[in-house]
C-alpha cells in the first residue's frame, strides 16, 4: 500500500450538498480495495487560474489516501469519466529525507 494525494476540481454548478456524495461515491473504489480514505478536505469554491470549459471557478478538494496502485487507477479513471468532475491530479508524496551534507575538502596552499 502507498500514499497518495489526489486533487480534485469539481463543476461549480453543482450543488454544494451533493459534492460530499460525489467524492464518497468514487472513494468506494479505495475502500473496496482495502485501502483507506484519510482526509478530504474540501476547500470550496476557488477562482481558477483560466478558464475551463467556459467556466471561472471550481470546487476544489483535496484527498489523502493509503491504497494499492491499481486501485488508484481505477478512481482516477472513473473520476475522468464523471462529467461533474473538472480536473484531477494524483501525486504520491515523497518522504522528506534528510540527507548529510558532503563535507568539502579544501586544501590550503
Amino acid at each position: 500500500m502507498r500514499k497518495y494525494e489526489v486533487m480534485v476540481i469539481i463543476d461549480p454548478d453543482i450543488d454544494d450538498r451533493q459534492v460530499q456524495p460525489t467524492l464518497d461515491q468514487h472513494l468506494a473504489v479505495i475502500t473496496k480495495g482495502g485501502g483507506t480514505v484519510d482526509n478530504v478536505d474540501i476547500w470550496g469554491r476557488r477562482r481558477l487560474a483560466y478558464e475551463i470549459n467556459k467556466k471561472p471557478e471550481g470546487i476544489y478538494a483535496v484527498i489523502d489516501l493509503t491504497a494499492e496502485p491499481a486501485d488508484v487507477k481505477e478512481l482516477e479513471r472513473l473520476m475522468t469519466i464523471n462529467e461533474a468532475i473538472v480536473r484531477t491530479k494524483v501525486i504520491r508524496p515523497e518522504e522528506r529525507r534528510v540527507e548529510p551534507r558532503k563535507s568539502e575538502s579544501r586544501t590550503e596552499a
